[in-house]
């Protein structure tokens, strides 16, 4: 999710200009200095020594992608976890956990994921498209008569793969909530969308492209309509027992903590406001489009699942795969997958995601190759924005 709520609940596709972030804490300072301690390191008795025992303290490209991330974007925390082709896993962190008190960054630490919840929940609906109880191009009203009216809006005209794609035309409901609503309150799905009903139609269906939240809530309660148990059972069932995702779950009603250990998240608005503690708050406003927590290792492993046709049957992954345009970056979005261009050729499937105090972004390639990188507050300029995505291409061509 992203720039929904002032910065506070982002998409994993638009971007927000800002003023860049010069300043970082003296304790982010400090982490970074002993971050490139190593590469000060005496010389050894011979010059080839000296250089291999260089080369081999000197931090390696997603490292130092990371520690940029944190001394030159203000960035408290960054961590990622990358897997090479030949399944190798490694884990990296950079900055604090913890402003207040400088603590060290929980290595895979747990993180809140944002619109990666999507690709769960398109995951899911598509399940349920091969087992014949939903049809793609069935309209939204198939499961829920009568619900989806508005200004220019209809649910007799709106199809599930439009809700999945982000090309129904509906109105995002994440701008018109604010920051206090957005920590503390706890929202139904309902009230998620009838927020949305109020404002007419961004475009008519399958007029275009146009990121929505709204979209992925109406899913989520399609869900729920077809098989009867609440959305979050079923990813559960679905998804996250099925492949073995350990650290990965949708937090319960009025859960506002993070269960295993995990950096603290952090927030501003405006761009140009000092750092807010967001690490705990009311993750409902997400729903279906972005209440998940889980961990880089777990999201690797999760996207290398969906590739490999371990969560879906072939016909509904070619779906998945299948992309519309996104912008001009060469973003291309199928149902709740994006790809993405890599510098080294290719591309990566994945998704990414905002909400208040954490960045997620990350992928796979079809060789096997994963990477996915967190941050510890939005980017709230496009120098940031950017580098964490450097830090991805860095990490899945390196």
């Amino acid at each position: 999710m992203r720039a929904q709520t002032r910065q506070g609940l982002r998409s994993s596709t638009r971007q927000q200009g800002g003023r860049r972030r010069r300043a970082v804490s003296a304790a982010v300072a400090v982490a970074i200095g002993v971050m490139t301690l190593g590469a000060l390191a005496p010389p050894a008795a011979s010059d080839s020594a000296a250089s291999a025992a260089a080369a081999a303290a000197r931090p390696d490209a997603v490292q130092q992608a990371l520690n940029t991330l944190v001394r030159d974007d203000g960035m408290p925390a960054a961590l990622a976890s990358v897997k090479d082709r030949d399944g190798r896993i490694r884990t990296y962190t950079a900055g604090v956990g913890d402003l207040t008190t400088g603590s060290k960054v929980p290595r895979d630490g747990q993180v809140r994921i944002g619109s990666n919840t999507k690709a769960f929940t398109a995951v899911v609906v598509l399940q349920l498209v091969g087992e014949g109880k939903i049809g793609l191009d069935a309209c939204v009203d198939t499961y829920l008569p009568g619900l989806v009216r508005g200004k220019g809006i209809d649910g007799r005209r709106i199809t599930v793969r439009q809700l999945l794609q982000h090309t129904s035309g509906l109105p995002e409901y994440g701008i018109h909530v604010d920051d206090d609503e957005i920590r503390n309150r706890y929202f139904e799905p309902r009230e998620l969308l009838d927020i949305a009903l109020r404002y007419k139609a961004d475009a008519a269906p399958g007029a275009k492209w146009g990121y929505s939240n709204t979209n992925y809530v109406l899913a989520g309660l399609i869900v729920q309509k077809v098989t009867g148990r609440p959305l979050a059972e079923e990813m559960d069932r679905r998804i996250i027992k099925r492949i073995g995702l350990r650290h990965t779950y949708f937090p319960t009603p009025g859960e506002m903590t993070i269960r295993e250990p995990h950096p603290h998240g952090y927030h501003r608005n405006p761009a140009n406001t000092p750092l807010r503690d967001f690490t705990e708050m009311d993750p409902s406003v997400g729903w279906a489009a972005g209440q998940l927590i889980s961990t880089n290792s777990d999201l690797n492993r999760f996207f290398t699942a969906l590739l490999a046709g371990r969560l879906l049957p072939a016909a509904q992954l070619a779906e998945m795969r299948t992309t519309v345009p996104a912008g001009t970056s060469g973003l291309r979005y199928g149902l709740g997958l994006t790809s993405r261009p890599l510098s080294c050729g290719g591309v990566y499937w994945g998704h990414g995601g905002d909400i208040a105090g954490y960045e997620t972004r990350g992928g796979v390639t079809d060789d096997g190759r994963a990477a996915n990188v967190a941050v510890t507050n939005i980017p709230t300029d496009e120098a940031a924005t950017q580098h964490v995505k450097d830090a991805v291409d860095r990490a899945l061509c390196g």
